[in-house]
């Protein structure tokens, strides 16, 4: 009866235990950008994943698991789940490069001052008579069929120019260099160009990262209202924060601003 007990106690405490798992979303970035295929590893349940293309992955845990993350590029980093990443279920990781250092060696010294003319006394004889024979041998080259001959007159005429007989005589075209100078002031920078293309796709991007689930059942906030919410939370300053890697800044703005916005517009409802 005793042993029924216990057995049924350790599996209550199982069950009790895989029901505090939950998924963990992360992202792992140095100081370069994302790194992807790296390998997290949780130490406490043994389960392990990696980041995919965009250095994000997905791995089970629970309060006070310990994850760790290796690369080959980057030194092993141990990451302990604690009340904050439980409650947000995502964490941002940034790993530091690893530094090789090469092994000591020793130079010979040598007798050499760095003037040919004096150097090359100073080698031995039978090695100068080794590197000429080297250099000069000439027993594998048939010159039986190499054509030694040089048409002086071919190489003393002048390159072949072409000319358009009919564009010889062609006048200035104004009108054409001036288009050119007004197409050329009508062109934007391109920085300001890639900046307006990101701005116009943040949106998007932030709802790809953390998912339509958050934005829409964890912070009840109504799909037609996911514009104007972003905007109450003040668009840029969260953009700005999201292209420096800030992630969790940005949640933590999100979660806020999300009770004042809902009660906003209940009230105007």
């Amino acid at each position: 009866m005793k042993k029924f007990i216990l057995l049924l106690l350790l599996l209550s405490l199982s069950v009790f235990s895989q029901e505090q798992k939950k998924i963990i979303k992360g992202k792992l970035i140095d100081s370069t950008g994302v790194i992807k295929n790296a390998n997290i590893v949780n130490i406490n349940s043994k389960q392990g994943t990696s980041s995919s293309d965009i250095g994000t992955f997905e791995i089970y845990a629970s309060m006070g698991d310990s994850l760790q993350i290796s690369s080959i590029q980057h030194q092993t980093n141990f990451f302990r789940i604690n009340d904050l990443n439980y409650k947000n279920k995502i964490i941002l990781i940034q790993l530091k490069f690893k530094t090789y250092t090469l092994d000591s060696f020793n130079l010979k010294r040598h007798n050499l001052s760095g003037r040919l003319s004096i150097d090359s006394k100073s080698v031995p004889k039978n090695k100068k008579d080794s590197l000429l024979k080297i250099t000069m041998d000439f027993s594998n080259i048939n010159f039986n069929h190499i054509d030694v001959t040089i048409d002086e007159n071919i190489r003393a005429t002048p390159p072949e120019v072409k000319v358009d007989p009919n564009t010889k005589f062609e006048g200035f075209n104004f009108m054409a260099l001036l288009s050119r100078i007004k197409l050329k002031k009508k062109k934007k920078p391109k920085k300001n160009k890639e900046i307006n293309i990101f701005n116009s796709n943040f949106p998007k991007k932030i709802k790809a990262e953390l998912g339509e689930a958050y934005f829409f059942e964890k912070l009840k906030i109504p799909k037609e209202k996911y514009q104007d919410f972003l905007e109450y939370c003040n668009l840029l300053e969260i953009e700005k924060l999201y292209l420096k890697g800030r992630l969790l800044e940005v949640i933590q703005i999100l979660e806020d601003k999300s009770i004042s916005y809902l009660k906003k517009i209940k009230n105007r409802d």
